[in-house]
Formats: C-alpha cells, sequence, structure tokens
C-alpha cells in the first residue's frame, strides 16, 4: 500500500483537486461554476489557509478537505477521496486534521452539508460523530444566475 502524506492545500493546488471532484459523482454534483472555479477556490483557501487539507500519494492528490469558518462556526464545505483511493481511512484522517485546525482557531462548533440522498455519506458522517439536525431548514439564494439555487 503506498504511503500517505497529509498538508495544506494552496491555489496552485486547484487542477489536480477538480480534477479529482470530477472523479466522484457526488462531489461532482455540488460543484458550480463560480464558488468552485479557480478564482472562487483561491479566494477560499486565502481566507481559509490553515484548515484546507490534501492527502496525497505518489506525488498526487488522492483527497481534499476544505474546511473554513466564520470566526464562530466551522463548514466543511467539501470532502472527497478518489475513487481507487477509498475506504482506507484517508476521509477520517482530513475530517480529523480539519477539525483539528478549527480548534486552533478557536471554532468550536462545525457543521456539514450532505446530499440526502447520499447514504455512504450521511453513514460516514454519522460515523464520525456528526449529528443530523432536524430542527433546522437549509434556505438558500443566489446572488448570481450562474449559480444554481438547488432542490
Amino acid at each position: 500500500m503506498e504511503e500517505i502524506q497529509y498538508r495544506i492545500i494552496t491555489a496552485d493546488d486547484y487542477d489536480e483537486i477538480f480534477e479529482m471532484w470530477n472523479q466522484v459523482e457526488q462531489t461532482k454534483r455540488a460543484l458550480n461554476p463560480i464558488d468552485d472555479s479557480r478564482e472562487g477556490i483561491s479566494r477560499y483557501i486565502a481566507r481559509n489557509p490553515n484548515t484546507c487539507f490534501a492527502a496525497v500519494s505518489d506525488g498526487k492528490i488522492i483527497g481534499a478537505i476544505l474546511t473554513g469558518h466564520d470566526g464562530r462556526r466551522g463548514l466543511i464545505h467539501h470532502l472527497c477521496v478518489h475513487p481507487d483511493f477509498q475506504r482506507r481511512g484517508i476521509a477520517r484522517t482530513l475530517v480529523s486534521k480539519a477539525e483539528d485546525a478549527m480548534k486552533k482557531e478557536g471554532i468550536q462548533k462545525i457543521f456539514g452539508l450532505v446530499f440526502k440522498d447520499n447514504d455512504a455519506a450521511n453513514l460516514f458522517w454519522e460515523s464520525m460523530g456528526y449529528s443530523l439536525r432536524t430542527n433546522l431548514n437549509y434556505r438558500n439564494k443566489s446572488l448570481n444566475d450562474a449559480i444554481p439555487t438547488g432542490n
């Protein structure tokens, strides 16, 4: 089995991460052309320089987590592991690194969004101790016609 290293993501990693996201159908459907563009991700990483991590094997990014915060709450935006490397504990390690980084930044609570029909991801997040909130409605509004509002 290949050795996996973990490191902070930089804006220079965009092409590799974007290519990986497009290998995973559940992640691919969560992308939008503005926020997940090179400019959007570069802006996100600049605002969150210590909380986004990559898993690397043989010099290639095979997993990534984008985690940021607003000074009050943390949010996991994307967690993805390339299909050839799933089920090896990489996602768990990426989440653990993101959680530790959030704690170092003074964040006490993290949330993430998962498609209701993504059973595997929902089971994963449950196993990581993330509870399902049923007392909230998630609402969103697109301020740009290029970004779909969603269902």
